[in-house]
């Protein structure tokens, strides 16, 4: 098949799209189609990121070409024809205004091919599943013009599966808890929804991450090193990771490989790293805690095996929500040996704007898990002089506690993520 069938394959599959049947995101706000600079959205395989752009294009009525790198008929492109790729588009598009290019990152030498699309006036739209690809000589041209896109957050799935989110009746507030076990459950997947073996998809987009985004890019040796420790990362989610452990574990040859691979996990969006709050430089780097991009892949890889454990998920569903809002600010834990432990820190410059704990089930607390939650909260306060303390719980009610001198907000974790009045925004 030669390339001008396969780019009119491409065009004539994007614009049957009916854009009114998809589901509307935030982030289609963040576009703006008349800039100079690329409009870029990064995050994670299959999370949205393409049919976000495809609804913005085809509702803005602007004269567009798109080009599907993902497509496994142009994985023997190089950059040396990308040219004659811009040639066969003008034949099919005629003159167009916009270039929409998916997963660009799959071609080597793209950045010089960008950035000369750029200076010629091309307004560009751009997506990549890898962190990096705001780095090196194209970052210049997109500061400021990107979005991060994860997958379906709890207000976003509660749209495409047709939950109310406003109503408080006794009805809509149940539904709203049941929503969110099955979101904590199954994730937010938007392709996931309607499948019987979800499964297979998970299991296939794992693969796709750890192949296509990893071993391909960085040209790793040993792939099933890889494989078994992104496998070990997701097991010990919401848990603390350790570079010597996960070498010694894994036979890697050092602390620093293992280092490499845990980073181009997080680069692919797999995972989220999430620092010690400490003011010693190394000790933010070596001590993180890490979090899985949905919690999908938590019990749907291969033969693992793993409980439903409600509060882990409620944690990592929470890190993600907050990684998600974050603008100026940076997410941090904090934790104590032997004397207490925070989940969140969300810290602006040196400043703790705001301390987070999470919990599926504070009801009627036993001492342990009170003295947790609770005395985590307060010991933090005392040390970070923070007083902006809240407790997100999986069910029960929202209300404050007055404990020692200290307002803890306790919230429903159900209304904080779909940012309601009483939750804080970050």
């Amino acid at each position: 098949m030669d390339l001008i069938e396969i780019l009119s394959n491409q065009q004539a599959e994007l614009k049957s799209i009916d854009y009114k049947q998809l589901c509307s995101r935030a982030e289609e706000a963040e576009f703006d189609l008349d800039s100079s600079l690329a409009q870029v959205v990064i995050g994670v395989r299959r999370s949205g990121k393409s049919t976000l752009c495809q609804k913005v294009l085809l509702q803005s009525n602007v004269s567009f070409a798109y080009v599907n790198f993902d497509d496994e008929q142009l994985a023997t492109l190089k950059a040396s024809d990308l040219n004659e790729m811009m040639s066969a588009l003008h034949r099919i598009c005629g003159d167009f205004t916009h270039l929409f290019l998916d997963e660009i990152q799959n071609v080597a030498g793209w950045p010089l091919f960008v950035n000369r699309l750029l200076r010629q006036g091309l307004r560009l739209i751009i997506t990549g599943s890898n962190a990096n690809l705001l780095s090196g000589e194209l970052s210049t041209h997109l500061t400021g013009r990107y979005n991060q896109i994860s997958l379906f957050s709890f207000k976003e799935y509660c749209t495409l599966t047709q939950i109310n989110t406003t109503s408080f009746t006794t009805k809509e507030k149940a539904l709203r808890d049941k929503a969110l076990d099955e979101y904590l459950l199954h994730g937010g997947m938007p392709e996931a929804y309607h499948l019987k073996r979800v499964d297979k998809y998970v299991q296939s987009l794992f693969d796709a991450i750890i192949n296509k985004d990893i071993c391909r890019r960085y040209k790793i040796r040993y792939h099933q090193t890889l494989t078994n420790l992104a496998n070990s990362l997701v097991d010990h989610y919401c848990q603390e990771i350790s570079y010597a452990q996960l070498a010694q574990q894994h036979n890697i040859a050092s602390v620093h490989t293992a280092k490499d691979y845990v980073t181009y996990l997080s680069n692919a969006f797999l995972i989220s790293l999430v620092p010690k709050y400490s003011f010693k430089t190394t000790e933010r780097q070596q001590s993180r805690k890490c979090y899985v991009v949905d919690t999908a892949f938590i019990d749907n890889r291969g033969e693992t095996l793993q409980s439903e454990g409600y509060g882990w998920r409620l944690e990592n569903v929470v890190a993600i929500e907050l990684l998600r809002r974050m603008e100026m600010e940076r997410l941090y834990y904090i934790r104590k040996p032997k004397d207490y432990e925070v989940d969140f820190a969300i810290v602006e410059r040196s400043h703790v704007k705001q301390l987070i704990q999470v919990t599926y089930s504070f009801e009627n607390p036993s001492t342990k898990l009170y003295n947790r939650e609770v005395g985590g909260l307060i010991k933090g306060a005392r040390d970070t002089q923070c007083e902006s303390l809240y407790l997100i719980v999986g069910y029960g009610k929202s209300e404050e506690l007055h404990i020692d001198g200290h307002t803890i907000h306790k919230v429903l974790a159900s209304e904080w993520l779909l940012g309601g009045t009483t939750a804080t925004s970050v």
